[in-house]
């Protein structure tokens, strides 16, 4: 059973963590538990790409406050196996990369790494410069799955959410959760 915490930054993508969310709600027998923690930043996105204000109680997870460190995932102990950060800007990414844990995201995110579990950040931002780059190397050789929000098309989607949804069943995959997607070469899926 996995222990998920999804964390949802400001950056543009609000698509993608609420199609996630809709996914982990779905796969919730594959789940012990799936936490929330989103920047307040994160919450005026979804509600400007999203048209939606739901954001704080989307799917009755449980929701973080970015200071809340006594939540579960701060610690070690509180074993939860998978973190993604969907959308993840860079100042996350690159506090991450420096070992600045000065909230809950980042503290949660230093957590995951030293306790070698899976790290997964879906980056939104184009094109990246050098810092960037740095910063995703540095998480990559730390343990850490840098998962660009890069859809494919591949499967022909028709939808701006079946373009988004191309994205968010490569982090599941990623995630270790079994789903049904189409496979390149299986048409049958």
């Amino acid at each position: 059973m996995h222990k998920i915490v999804v964390a949802i930054t400001g950056a543009s993508g609000s698509i993608y963590a609420r199609l996630l969310l809709d996914k982990l709600a779905a796969l919730k027998g594959q789940c012990e538990s799936v936490a929330v923690v989103m920047t307040p930043n994160a919450m005026e996105v979804w509600k400007t790409e999203l048209d939606d204000e739901s954001s704080a109680s989307y799917r009755n997870f449980p929701l973080y406050s970015q200071q809340d460190f006594r939540a579960p995932f701060a610690s070690g102990s509180g074993r939860y196996n998978t973190m993604i950060i969907v959308p993840c800007s860079m100042g996350t990414l690159g506090r991450i990369a420096q070992g600045i844990s000065s909230d809950l995201i980042t503290r949660a995110a230093d957590v995951i790494l030293k306790e070698r579990r899976k790290l997964i950040c879906v980056v939104r931002d184009t094109p990246y410069n050098l810092i960037h780059i740095r910063n995703m190397e540095t998480i990559t050789l730390a343990g850490g799955i840098i998962c660009p929000a890069t859809p494919s098309f591949y499967s022909r989607p028709a939808t701006i959410e079946a373009v988004a949804a191309t994205v968010v069943d490569r982090v599941l995959d990623l995630a270790g959760l079994s789903i049904s997607t189409f496979r390149w070469g299986n048409e049958s899926d």
